[in-house]
């Protein structure tokens, strides 16, 4: 059984149509496993799309890949 390590992590999404959960999983399921997230601001913004903050726990391991921003 590989180890993990539990890493906070915050993520700017810029809503888009369709399933609002899936968005917000694949975005943060790009740092590592989610382990919990929730919606903590949203930003209206006149003729674009909302920005929404995220915050999550992720389980990072040697297993993931992850790719440098």
């Amino acid at each position: 059984m590989s180890s993990g390590q539990l890493r906070p992590v915050l993520v700017q999404l810029e809503r888009q149509s369709g399933s609002l959960r899936s968005q917000i999983e694949a975005a943060v399921a790009a740092h590592g496993t989610p382990l919990r997230w929730a919606i903590t601001a949203v930003q209206q913004r006149p003729d674009q799309a909302a920005l929404l903050q995220i915050e999550a726990v992720v389980l990072s391991g040697m297993d993931h890949h992850q790719e440098a921003a």
